[in-house]
């Protein structure tokens, strides 16, 4: 916050450079063949350490702003990591440049308030003068914090932490559908708010859009490098365009709250030469994103599309699971015999739960995801595991019924099993816990079979009747001690079905290879 004894209030990160915004920055260049040099983490985490040099040498509102660039740049990748791996060290991130990053946003929204009041401000007219001379009174004490900020931050813990989101990092490979799926949710977020800006002319919900528009900008730039290529430009711009509609609003803001005692012809001016310049810019704005050639349109055809959008969530899914299971080939195994099973019992019609297609695939992540809490050891893991689950954004192509469902799943795949008088199981439709107990039975049943050795469902099949189901097995082996395991690990299974579930081991024939039919043979007859 600037002090108050200026006579002018400006939160920190209010104010941007956009209106007067340097023809050259820090962006991603593009070579002469089209495709973007990509410029990941670790590139911005070392120009962190240069800048902030720069800035130490000479701080500059240029100096002070690709700083500022590159921290943002650093802090935006690891907001969107977050969302799929949940590991400390992406905040710890952020929190290591924070008070850098706060104390240099207090000096440049000075900085370019100064030059505002300058650009926007008739010439002798009393308002400028006065808010002229206070923005620069501020400088050099916000300088001196700035400087102080810069020379105590921990050069040491930041490379430290740039070494270990190397390795992190390669979770979530740019240019791959996990990210494309991260994009798509910040697209989605942002087009959203494009819709309740467009009906207002309210600052609050055009600050909104921008923050958002934003976030989306910064993860095609940082991990979609082939896509910024072509979308720079016009994302650039619209950012830029909502961003001098928030300096505008921001300049107006503080006109009004400033304590100096203005004539009424002067405020008038100013909030004419404010709101026309706001209205060119709103105006820009709509021609660009309304339409048939609205860069939205342009933006959304570069994301995924119908079944793409399922495979990208799941390439997600799949991502947080690698980085929260600490055995990922055993989940692996789980997850083929638990999809087997379904497949199987689908095939033999035993049940209404294996025909409806998104079961099928609530049950593929909950598969993936049931050991997700195995490190919190304050809570049995599989409530651990439903509240983080829980806790993620909800992936493209998912409603909140269908996240719920996979919460449950997961939290009843193993310890007591779900009961209608307790829990947040009792608090489900009839038709959602039978549901939960179909898909938890599944998965309990694929638990106990890798438990009897069996490694894959390869060649798992069943056959029904009227009094049982009987599941043939690959690798089971025909024991006491199996046939124990079983018994737990189908009980939920069972109780969903109504009937009894049996297991066999499978016979795995030999292929049978036809003889060669034998030729009869061939006779000449002799001529008379």
């Amino acid at each position: 916050m600037l002090p108050r004894s200026a006579g002018v209030s400006v939160s920190p990160g209010n104010i941007r450079a956009g209106i007067l915004r340097r023809s050259v920055s820090i962006v991603t260049p593009v070579s002469a063949g089209g495709h973007a040099e990509h410029r990941d983490l670790s590139f911005w985490m070392e120009q962190v350490l240069k800048e902030r040099e720069l800035v130490r040498a000479s701080p500059s509102p240029d100096a002070v702003h690709d700083l500022r660039v590159a921290i943002r740049r650093c802090r935006s990748v690891a907001a969107a990591m977050e969302e799929v791996d949940p590991d400390p060290v992406w905040p710890a991130m952020r929190r290591a440049a924070g008070k850098l990053f706060r104390a240099l946003g207090a000096l440049r929204d000075a900085q370019v308030m100064e030059e505002l009041v300058k650009k926007f401000g008739p010439e002798n007219d009393p308002v400028r003068a006065h808010l002229e001379g206070s923005f620069k009174a501020q400088e050099a004490q916000l300088r001196a914090v700035a400087l102080h900020a810069a020379a105590k931050f921990d050069i040491k813990s930041w490379k430290h932490l740039a070494r270990v989101l190397r390795k992190h990092s390669r979770l979530v490979p740019a240019g791959g559908l996990a990210v494309e799926c991260l994009a798509l949710e910040r697209f989605q977020d942002a087009k959203e708010l494009h819709a309740k800006a467009l009906r207002t002319e309210k600052p609050k919900p055009w600050h909104a859009l921008r923050i958002s528009l934003k976030r989306f900008r910064y993860t095609v730039e940082s991990l979609l490098p082939e896509h910024y290529a072509i979308w720079s430009e016009n994302l650039k711009r619209v950012q830029d365009l909502l961003g001098e509609v928030h300096d505008l609003d921001v300049l107006s803001d503080v006109v009004k709250k400033s304590d100096f005692v203005e004539t009424e012809d002067s405020l008038n001016l100013w909030a004419e030469i404010i709101g026309r310049e706001r209205q060119e810019r709103l105006r820009t704005y709509r021609q660009l994103t309304l339409g048939k050639t609205s860069l939205w349109n342009v933006w959304r055809a570069g994301l995924p599309t119908n079944g793409r959008v399922e495979a990208a969530a799941e390439a997600r899914l799949r991502a947080t699971a690698r980085a929260v299971d600490p055995d990922t080939s055993r989940t692996s195994q789980i997850s083929r015999i638990a999809v087997a099973i379904y497949e199987a019992l689908k095939r033999a019609n035993a049940g209404t739960a294996f025909r409806e297609p998104p079961l099928r695939r609530i049950l593929l992540a909950a598969a993936r995801l049931h050991g997700a809490g195995a490190a919190n050891t304050d809570k049995p893991q599989q409530k651990a595991a439903r509240k983080f689950i829980l806790g993620l954004p909800l992936p493209p192509g998912w409603n909140n019924e269908e996240w719920e469902l996979l919460g449950a799943v997961v939290r009843y795949h193993r310890g007591a099993e779900p009961s209608e008088k307790s829990g947040p199981f009792s608090k489900l439709s009839a038709e959602r816990q039978k549901r939960v107990r179909a898909l938890t039975g599944v998965l309990r049943l694929a638990l106990a079979l890798r438990k009897c050795g069996v490694e894959s469902g390869a060649g798992l099949r069943a056959e029904t009747s009227e009094q049982t189901i009987v599941l043939h097995v690959r690798g089971l082996v025909d024991d006491v001690e199996t046939a124990a395991r079983l018994g737990a690990g189908k009980h939920l299974l069972e109780e969903y079905l109504g009937i009894p579930l049996i297991l066999k081991p499978a016979i795995k024939h030999g292929k049978v290879v036809p003889l060669p039919t034998p030729q009869a043979p061939q006779f000449s007859l002799a001529s008379d």
